[in-house]
């Protein structure tokens, strides 16, 4: 039993050092390392599933040791938890004593102050307490705290750099805390709206989503924002043709209780509802199309978001009418904002704006088939049981203008390109614990700051009356002949090595006590 509890309390003081700590804070900095480098299954879902898909022999290994969700794995956690403890281990016997500290007076120094990197000693013709009231006054000038006796002050200052030391580990700790809290309960989802349409804030309009492991439906806030215009506009001049010069969304804002306002959503100019930050991540094009099936009646009617593919936003996308009949029906398409040839190529797109649209098409037909309710991409067409459209060897292919229509082969429809539209990619996240994770950064860069400026410094003086020899050990003149004499020994040291000023802060105390003398150690002789 003793052994066991003698192993309990080396396994305590091993984890709670600060060796121990910075350890733990490497390793911990280490292991965050795949998590920037591998797609993350809460934020990336589909990078993680091309991942595996690419590596067919690496990729599965990976996801069992958990570095597709590493900061949500056992073995970080674990981690996370060790720095954690660690630190409160060495935060708390340091801070218990430097309160102590704090209400102690100094020490008395020690029995012999020429073996202290900084001493001078000399006599003068004052008694012994007017030199402890001359030395006392100037130690309290320059910010140190005294304890005096009848025949020796000894001074200390620089217990803020304690204290920022304590501030900058408290604050590591806080920073942990604030990292936790936001992993736990923060989420992040995205969704696309076109505008006129509107999004409300529930887990069935995102398109992704990605949530903390105490988050819950309830912490979403109840709101809606409605897109009711996108502003976009490109460089049309020679130098930098095309390049975005702005992106506003004008947005409807209603939450409950509230009246509805209309507000401005620009790129790096979050709206906050609610406590949570809507961001405007991007934006395309969403053609409005009309497709009549093969009875006749219309079976499809509105915008497809299309996804651009480049800097000039030519965009791919897919028009499913799952409830055309007697066929189903189902498009792949590109559409053109500045429509123009790209000769052998086929038809590209010359400009990002909307100049000269057109929407090219290849048509595919399927008997109809029983919705099953799994999701899918509303961005890639599943082509089981569906056949392309052949005009002989070739297939059909479609092209139009704005207002242009086209009839399918063989009475199974028709469709038309009605217009287009703009969409917006909207993202909602709320991060709980990041206030108090640049509060702790900011502190810790002031405590780190007073630490390193801060110097702990003791300074000593003692008084003896007469003009004896010294007993520490050097011979000291006696004063001018009659008067009193006093004999004064000035010493000091820092607490932290590699510190200048230690020797003219001796000397100058010395001076106010009234020793006219160099201090020990230095190349010019002893004045008296």
């Amino acid at each position: 039993m003793t052994n066991l509890v003698g192993w309990l309390r080396f396994g305590w003081a091993t984890l709670t050092s600060m060796r121990t700590a910075l350890i733990l804070l490497l390793i911990l900095g280490i292991a965050a390392i795949p998590g920037s480098l591998l797609p993350q299954r809460p934020t990336n879902p589909v990078g993680v599933a091309d991942y595996l898909r690419t590596n067919p022999e690496v990729g599965p290994w990976l996801g069992r040791l958990g570095f597709f969700d590493v900061f949500g794995s056992a073995w970080f956690a674990a981690i996370y938890l060790l720095l954690f403890i660690s630190l409160i281990g060495c935060i708390l016997p340091r801070t218990a004593t430097f309160l102590r500290e704090l209400r102690a007076l100094p020490d008395a120094g020690p029995g012999r102050l020429d073996r202290l990197p900084g001493h001078t000693v000399g006599t003068v013709a004052s008694a012994p307490a007017a030199v402890l009231d001359a030395a006392q006054a100037h130690l309290r000038e320059r910010g140190y705290r005294v304890r005096r006796t009848d025949a020796a002050i000894s001074a200390e200052r620089g217990y803020l750099r304690e204290a920022g030391n304590l501030l900058f580990h408290i604050c590591l700790v806080t920073t942990l805390i604030g990292l936790a809290w936001g992993s736990l309960f923060s989420f992040r989802g995205t969704a696309v709206v076109v505008e006129g349409q509107a999004f409300s804030n529930t887990l069935t309009q995102y398109d992704e989503f990605g949530a903390g492991a105490a988050f819950s439906s309830s912490h979403l806030s109840p709101f809606t924002v409605r897109v009711d215009r996108f502003d976009v506009r490109f460089e049309e001049g020679p130098v930098q043709t095309g390049a975005a010069r702005e992106f506003t969304a004008h947005v409807t804002v209603s939450e409950p209780g509230r009246p509805d306002t209309e507000q401005l959503l620009q790129v790096n100019a979050p709206l906050s509802i609610g406590g949570d930050s809507v961001h405007l991540l991007g934006h395309g094009y969403a053609p409005v199309v009309t497709v009549t099936d093969g009875n006749g009646d219309v079976a499809f009617s509105g915008p497809v978001v299309f996804l651009p593919q480049d800097t000039n936003f030519r965009s791919d996308g897919v028009i499913k009418v799952p409830d055309a009949r007697p066929e189903r029906l189902a498009f792949e398409g590109v559409f053109l904002p500045t429509s123009v040839s790209g000769g052998a190529g086929g038809m590209v797109s010359a400009f990002p704006d909307a100049l000269k649209p057109e929407l090219l098409l290849n048509v595919w037909t399927g008997p109809p088939r029983q919705e099953t309710g799994e999701p899918e991409s509303v961005f890639s067409l599943d082509k089981e049981g569906l056949t392309q459209l052949m005009n002989g060897d070739r297939p059909v292919t479609v092209g139009l203008s704005v207002g242009a229509s086209f009839e399918l082969p063989d009475g199974r429809g028709s469709i038309s390109f009605d217009g287009w539209k703009r969409w917006t990619k909207l993202q909602v996240s709320n991060t709980p614990g990041g206030w108090l994770v640049l509060v702790s950064v900011m502190l810790a860069v002031i405590g780190m700051g007073v630490s390193l400026t801060v110097r702990p410094r003791r300074l000593f003086v003692r008084v003896a009356a007469g003009a004896a020899e010294d007993g520490e050990g050097d011979d000291v003149p006696a004063g001018p002949a009659g008067a009193a004499a006093s004999r004064v020994s000035v010493a000091g040291l820092d607490r932290v090595e590699g510190r200048g000023g230690l020797t003219e802060e001796v000397a100058g105390l010395a001076e106010a006590c009234g020793v006219r003398v160099t201090v020990a150690g230095t190349d010019s002789e002893e004045q008296q």
